[in-house]
């Protein structure tokens, strides 16, 4: 997505060669014209899933994954990283590494609002190792669901996490794929490599 790629090159910051900076437009402030339109993309590019509900994890994911559900007129619910009092029974849970935090974290999701007839599609902000990613299909298959199909608003493509969604069959769509980003650049994938890998 092209408006999304030229905002990580005028805005990211390159912290080392695993680690991109977006906290003035994805992560911490906002920028909620590109939000509205990364919900758009994403709608558009599972707009053949007879998707249900739209599943992300707190907290980056809920901006991209409120868009995407808002264009496709379905609930968003969001994985809790942290205890609730108010949600205590009827929870669905799995164990999530955040290696960019360097600690698991069991997150959540209350039992209620999601079925076995739901068509899910996931939502998240980075695309790593795919921790979090196979972490809300683990809450998904639990409840009996169905994995639509997984949303990214940037993959880092030179990391794992693709190919481990790849290999459990899931279709996978990233908005931004990031090739390297050795000697503090952002290299995205070439097209040309985008179209010979699908």
């Amino acid at each position: 997505m092209k408006q999304l790629e030229e905002k990580i090159l005028a805005e990211g910051i390159v912290l080392s060669n695993t680690v991109l900076k977006v906290d003035s437009f994805i992560n911490h402030q906002m920028d909620p014209v590109l939000m509205k339109e990364m919900g758009k993309e994403f709608a558009r590019r599972f707009q053949h899933k007879k998707i249900t509900k739209v599943l992300t994890i707190e907290s980056s994911g809920i901006a991209p994954a409120i868009m995407t559900a808002l264009e496709l007129e379905v609930p968003m619910i969001f994985a809790r990283k942290r205890k609730s009092l108010t949600l205590r029974e009827g929870l669905i849970t799995a164990k999530v590494y955040s290696f960019t935090k360097k600690e698991e974290n069991e997150i959540t999701v209350a039992e209620k609002f999601v079925s076995p007839n739901d068509q899910i599609l996931i939502i998240d902000d980075f695309l790593a190792n795919g921790q979090a990613a196979l972490g809300l299909m683990e809450i998904v298959k639990q409840v009996g669901a169905k994995v639509a199909g997984i949303g990214i608003v940037i993959e880092k493509s030179f990391q794992d996490g693709r190919q481990r969604l790849n290999d459990a069959g899931i279709q996978v769509e990233s908005l931004a794929r990031i090739a390297s980003l050795e000697n503090g650049k952002v290299e995205f994938v070439k097209e040309e490599a985008l179209a010979g890998g699908m």
